[in-house]
């Protein structure tokens, strides 16, 4: 039985709305990862009050923002940058907010162009990468269709929505998580979603909150992987998110024939929590296209190496969103891939991995990406020998704890 630390998902959305909101909020369970770190350093540097309780819990004073005495941080984290620009550019003052190299790679023009028709005033290298210089205004709703599924871009547009005269409005081409307006709704702002139309009412009024953080279902992708592959194994995975707008990895290795039940189901604060029970099973194969691609996007590192296993293989398809992560995904699969011995054919959106291979020992190179550190630590329990993986500190972005916790369950 394992415990994972806080959704990474949801404690961003809950600093960053914590911060904005009138009075005290408290967050247990908060993510351990280094994004979420970010974003609580950011936060800070626009003036938040922020600590730890003596039962570990984040605690927020909310309140008006005021002008960082120097560019923002955040880290290797796209999530920060893009959901908290969405904030920043109604400030009444101005911000200069960047990253790390890998961050400084990742286009920003996705919420550079909403944003800009609600009236901002966005600065950014060639037009799109980080550092952004936003300088704050005066801000009108909007009614804005996605191009593509995304829920940062999503978020980034709601949370500008929060200061803006008039309602705001996001039509999403399929439907992405949904945390941002279940966060929204507990603070204590009125948000409608019908038909994948989100629609946020002006002069919301948020309040702090008492708030949990439930197990993220990202980082238990990694340890699904791992049982379903392993030769015995039955595993609990305790206190997990369950949204309905994340189940799509349940409902995914379950077609493939994956034992799995959710257990002790309860509502905390709007999501769905309980406990994952994962057995060694005999897998089929899948494919992955169209709005579930969008669903499983940081799942499918983990995906590519259950695929290699299974019986029929995996493909992936619509998935060039992969090819600007915090590497090249895609690539990063097939160089690993390569390495451990193992065929993938790949394309500009996606890839096939045929089932039924064997995994050998190899140097793998994780390019700084916590998912494919993660993702490639899986394989290398299934491989001939030992493997070393260059970079595994990376897996620290998401989830600090995870090479303890897989030693935890591979003894």
């Amino acid at each position: 039985m394992i415990s994972l630390p806080g959704d990474k998902s949801i404690s961003h959305r809950y600093a960053m709305l914590a911060g904005v909101a009138q009075g005290r909020s408290t967050i247990a369970n908060y993510s351990t990862g280094a994004d979420c770190q970010s974003t609580l350093g950011c936060m800070a540097a626009l003036g938040v009050q922020i600590e730890r309780d003596d039962e570990g819990r984040v605690v927020i004073q909310g309140g008006a923002l005021s002008e960082p005495r120097e560019m923002l941080d955040a880290g290797n984290s796209g999530s920060t940058i893009r959901m908290l620009s969405g904030i920043l550019v109604a400030q009444p003052f101005t911000t200069q907010i960047g990253g790390d190299a890998s961050l400084s790679r990742r286009p920003m023009a996705r919420i550079i162009k909403p944003l800009s028709e609600m009236g901002a005033a966005i600065e950014a290298r060639e037009g799109t990468y980080p550092p952004l210089k936003i300088c704050g205004r005066a801000l009108h709703g909007i009614d804005y269709t996605l191009p593509v599924a995304s829920a940062q871009v999503k978020s980034c547009i709601l949370f500008a929505g929060l200061f803006a005269q008039g309602d705001t409005v996001v039509r999403e081409p399929v439907r992405t998580r949904d945390h941002t307006e279940i966060a929204l709704r507990e603070f204590g702002a009125d948000i409608a979603s019908e038909k994948r139309v989100i629609t946020l009412r002006a002069g919301a009024r948020l309040s702090g909150r008492e708030l949990y953080v439930p197990g993220d279902l990202s980082s238990a992708c990694f340890f699904l992987v791992a049982a379903l592959m392993a030769q015995e194994a039955d595993l609990v995975i305790q206190g997990v998110g369950l949204n309905p707008t994340r189940s799509a990895l349940l409902d995914f290795l379950i077609s493939m024939g994956a034992s799995i039940k959710a257990l002790d189901l309860q509502q905390v604060g709007g999501e769905l929590i309980g406990n994952l029970r994962v057995r060694t099973s005999r897998l089929a194969g899948g494919v992955i296209e169209g709005a579930m691609t969008a669903a499983l996007i940081d799942e499918i590192p983990a995906l590519a190496v259950l695929g290699a296993a299974s019986r029929d293989g995996l493909v992936v398809r619509d998935a060039a969103e992969l090819r600007v992560k915090e590497s090249d995904r895609i690539a990063a699969i097939e160089a690993n891939f390569e390495q451990m011995g193992l065929k993938i054919e790949t394309q500009p959106d996606g890839f096939r991995v045929p089932g039924g291979q064997a995994f050998h020992a190899a140097e793998i190179d994780s390019g700084g990406d916590h998912r494919i550190a993660m993702a490639f630590a899986v394989a290398a329990l299934a491989a001939d020998g030992p493997s070393a993986i260059e970079g595994a500190e990376s897996a620290g972005v998401s989830f600090p704890e995870f090479f303890d916790t897989l030693r935890q369950i591979a003894k």
